[in-house]
């Protein structure tokens, strides 16, 4: 393959290291080429692709930690201080059994009834 017409279609994918290998005078043939820019956009597609899971990863456990604040909070301004059994056991526990919690928040009166509520 000339080094022209495999330099545009290195510019065309966007496989800005096939440009810098023509560039600096390295033979390359047409199937490597290629592969090589097939490659490239594979691994660039997985890179996405986690970057898009740790995204919603994120957003997930920050909505667990911010919903485990705030009951922590009102149960505190609730019933006073907790004890750490109850704090552990909001801290460990699923969004699910924490929206119950929430649902629940105004029927409880000590740290057992959320304890019952959570387990």
């Amino acid at each position: 393959m000339k080094k022209e017409n495999f330099l545009y279609a290195a510019i065309i994918t966007g496989s800005i290291d096939q440009v810098e290998n023509v560039l600096e005078g390295d033979e390359i043939d047409m199937c490597e080429g290629m592969e090589r820019m097939a490659m490239e956009r594979m691994a660039e597609g997985f890179r996405k692709e986690g970057e898009v899971r740790g995204v919603i990863r994120g957003r997930s456990e920050g909505k667990l930690e911010e919903k485990q604040n705030t009951l922590l909070t009102l149960l505190t301004c609730k019933l006073g201080n907790l004890s750490k059994e109850t704090e552990n056991t909001i801290r460990s526990s699923t969004m699910e059994k924490l929206n119950k919690l929430t649902l629940s928040i105004f029927d409880i009166q000590s740290e057992e009834d959320a304890l019952r509520i959570i387990n």
